[in-house]
């Protein structure tokens, strides 16, 4: 059976695994799963409809699964979903979807989740990531995998920062940032691509390179947009390693789709 604190009140709606921990007055509501190895801390909300996979450490005086902080919201029924492994610290808060977008609010795999970290409605969070102490995520925000968001950063609401990109501390996002990219300020400018963290996962040299020319390319050639583009496209095959193609086509893929532009 679950380990719940006497304090504790869970609803008898809950589906909590039999190994899961729920720390002293903590409320978990109707319509709550919590996957197996699952931990709770202390003074934690947990509102339904939530699903929570396996694996997950919840820290103390977390919410979950809120009411979205958006006036259009009626009460109709939207969710949140966090996957497996997600490490989430104090004081952070995590919105249900909205019924204006896909109704469901989605953190992935494997996330650190730093101190008073809000995601909103209909956010979109990948795997991987690190979201640092007091990083706000608007509504509608897309967040790629391993993306590392600085602490005190601010995501404007249909934002996009695509996989392995990195905000700076206090930065000021309004437009979307292309993967791999490093940004930072208000107003918000690219410094570079995030070589240490391809590194650290294992890029190679020549991967590593090309994703340094499409860089060049996009920011420091001063082509226009469109000669960016073209000139990234003709990147693919240069070198053997279908992964690059795919980060090429992956950039191509991000300029295509982005609704708000993209940093330059």
């Amino acid at each position: 059976m679950p380990r719940i604190h006497p304090s504790a009140l869970v609803d008898s709606a809950a589906e909590l695994a039999d190994d899961v921990t729920v720390g002293p007055f903590s409320i978990i509501g109707a319509g709550v799963r919590v996957g197996p190895g699952s931990s709770i801390g202390s003074h934690c909300t947990i509102d339904g409809p939530t699903l929570i996979g396996s694996g997950n450490r919840i820290h103390d005086h977390v919410a979950l699964g809120c009411v979205p902080q958006d006036m259009k919201y009626r009460d109709e029924p939207t969710e949140l979903h966090i996957g497996d492994r997600n490490t989430i610290f104090q004081f952070c808060t995590f919105s249900r979807g909205t019924a204006q977008d896909g109704g469901i609010t989605r953190v992935g795999h494997d996330n650190w989740v730093m101190a008073y970290v809000h995601v909103a409605h209909d956010v979109q969070v990948g795997n991987h990531t690190i979201l640092a102490n007091n990083a706000t995520l608007a509504g509608h925000v897309h967040v790629g995998d391993w993306v590392i968001v600085g602490g005190l950063t601010g995501v404007h609401q249909f934002c996009k920062i695509g996989a392995h990109a990195m905000t700076g501390f206090q930065s000021h996002v309004s437009q979307d940032v292309p993967p791999f990219m490093m940004v930072s300020g208000n107003p918000l400018g690219v410094h570079g691509f995030n070589i240490e963290g391809l590194r650290r996962r294992g890029f190679s040299r020549e991967r590593i390179a090309q994703v340094k020319q499409m860089h060049r390319l996009l920011y420091r050639d001063g082509l226009t947009l469109a000669q960016a583009k073209e000139a990234i496209a003709a990147l693919k095959g240069r070198i053997a390693d279908t992964a690059a193609d795919a980060d090429v086509q992956g950039l191509l893929d991000f300029i295509a789709n982005s609704n708000r532009g993209i940093a330059r």
